[in-house]
């Protein structure tokens, strides 16, 4: 029986060293620019933001971004650590445009509430009252003092 754990033991090794023991699932999680969710190429070290990923643009060099079993069917395919999904059930983002400033939901459910969980406006932006239903509750301070009316109270044009 010694004789046949070995052999077992080294048909296992063999089995391992060439490939052909099924491996553990392959964690793509990583941390992107401006601390966005993002995607892990095969590579191990390039990282691109969630909305990078099945936009029929190859971001990593073996094109794994643009696989048809990651985005055969969207959302469904994806990881579920790529996707948010808004207040509204037919519609989704990408994870990495939840709480960027902008109201890609259409209903303001990536920026505010207790699904979003973004945190208050942060220095980039200035809290208040858009005019545009591109923002929600901040725009970003570029707008300010721009000539262009951007808060419901002006509050861009003279006070941020």
């Amino acid at each position: 029986s010694a004789v046949a754990l070995l052999i077992l033991a080294a048909i296992v090794g063999l089995a391992v060293a060439l490939g052909l023991w099924p491996r553990s699932p392959v964690t793509r999680f990583c941390v992107a620019s401006k601390n966005r969710t993002g995607f892990l190429c095969d590579d191990r070290a390039t990282c691109i933001p969630a909305s990078q990923v099945c936009d029929r643009a190859s971001n990593c060099r073996s094109r794994e971004d643009e696989q048809e079993k990651l985005c055969g069917d969207l959302p469904h395919s994806l990881p579920g650590y790529l996707v948010f999904h808004c207040s509204n059930p037919r519609y989704w983002v990408y994870a990495d445009q939840r709480c960027n400033g902008m109201n890609d939901c259409g209903d303001c459910s990536d920026e505010m509430g207790s699904l979003a969980a973004c945190p208050l406006c942060g220095s980039e932006l200035w809290s208040c009252s858009p005019v545009l239903y591109e923002y929600c509750s901040c725009i970003p301070r570029r707008l300010c003092r721009d000539g262009i009316q951007h808060c419901l109270d002006w509050s861009d044009e003279y006070v941020c």
